[in-house]
């Protein structure tokens, strides 16, 4: 036996040949979520504000209606008065008509207001809760409401740009009443100086401010019910029932704030404070009804909108 073969050998030349190690794959990382561009709200919103809102015929049918209700004023004051006296009725005794309907003649500038007072009970809300009622129930009967949660919006923000195409429609509605109002009361009236409720006299560019500043409280004396709209659109998948439910709510809890009986509820009736408008006509202008008003209309929104949100929020979209 040679020498080599007599010498003990290295344990690690016993050992078995060992496969070469495969090479380790990369780990498998789970794609990032994108995060959400705050322009994406901003584009949500365009969205719903000029194409789901304002681009309908619905829209146009409902601010054409509005329009026409000055301009059917103003003939009826004109022919009756044949463009001058006074119109009977609408002032604070008389009955009959609108509150300044006895002015329109005098200054037609008073037909903004006039037009304001005949509109708010009925067509404005009406108009409002025909677009507040579709917002997320005519979504779903449409079948387009579980494509728009496809997109990263998120349902809390797709329920606030809804809420504020709502609101962008009760702007434009109220001036476009009150747009109307005015062309029409320049061209069938005088126009010049105004007489305040409290009998003090504005010039006419300071009477075009208070006109502007009533629309405005109009339009935010809307800002409940609208919450209120949307809150029931949210409980069914049928746009036609969500309109007729939220109309029906808007002409009983009227009928309610008209009963002596119930004087209890009254100031918690969100209609309640609506011709409070009236007080931006007084010199000076009186803030504690107005004040009142928003209040409640800023309780409204919160109750009702948290409500819309927590339903919207756990529905389950099938449409």
């Amino acid at each position: 036996m040679s020498q080599a073969e007599a010498a003990p050998k290295d344990p690690k030349d016993l050992e078995a040949p060992t496969a070469p190690e495969a090479p380790t794959p990369p780990e498998t990382t789970r794609p990032r979520p994108r995060p959400r561009n705050p322009l994406w709200t901003l584009g949500i919103l365009r969205s719903e504000i000029i194409t789901a809102t304002f681009r309908r015929h619905r829209t146009y049918a409902l601010l054409a209606v509005l329009a026409a209700v000055p301009v059917l004023i103003g003939i009826a004051i004109r022919i009756e008065t044949g463009g001058g006296g006074s119109a009977s009725g609408g002032g604070p005794d008389g009955g009959g008509g609108p509150a300044f309907l006895t002015q329109v003649t005098n200054n037609g500038l008073f037909l903004v207001f006039a037009a304001l007072a005949a509109t708010l009970p009925v067509f404005l809300p009406m108009a409002v809760g025909v677009v507040a009622g579709d917002a997320i129930a005519g979504e779903a009967s449409a079948g387009t409401l579980r494509y728009l949660l496809v997109a990263p919006a998120g349902r809390t923000r797709l329920l606030l740009a809804k809420y504020a195409s709502v609101l962008a429609f009760c702007l434009v509605a109220t001036f476009v009443v009150a747009a109307s109002a005015l062309a029409v009361g320049a061209l069938l009236f005088p126009v010049g100086e105004v007489t305040t409720i409290s009998g003090t006299r504005i010039g006419f560019g300071e009477g075009l401010v208070r006109a502007a500043l009533t629309a405005a409280v109009v339009a935010a004396s809307l800002v409940g019910f609208a919450a209120l709209g949307l809150f029931v659109s949210t409980l069914t998948n049928s746009g036609i029932a969500a309109m007729a439910a939220t109309i029906g709510l808007l002409i009983t809890v009227q009928i309610l704030d008209s009963i002596p009986q119930l004087s209890g509820i009254h100031p918690y009736l969100f209609p309640h404070y609506w011709m409070s408008f009236a007080d931006v006509l007084r010199e000076p202008v009186h803030w504690e009804e107005l004040s009142k008003n928003f209040q409640l209309q800023g309780l409204y929104a919160a109750v009702f909108g948290s409500a819309a949100w927590a339903r919207f929020t756990a529905k389950d979209i099938t449409a």
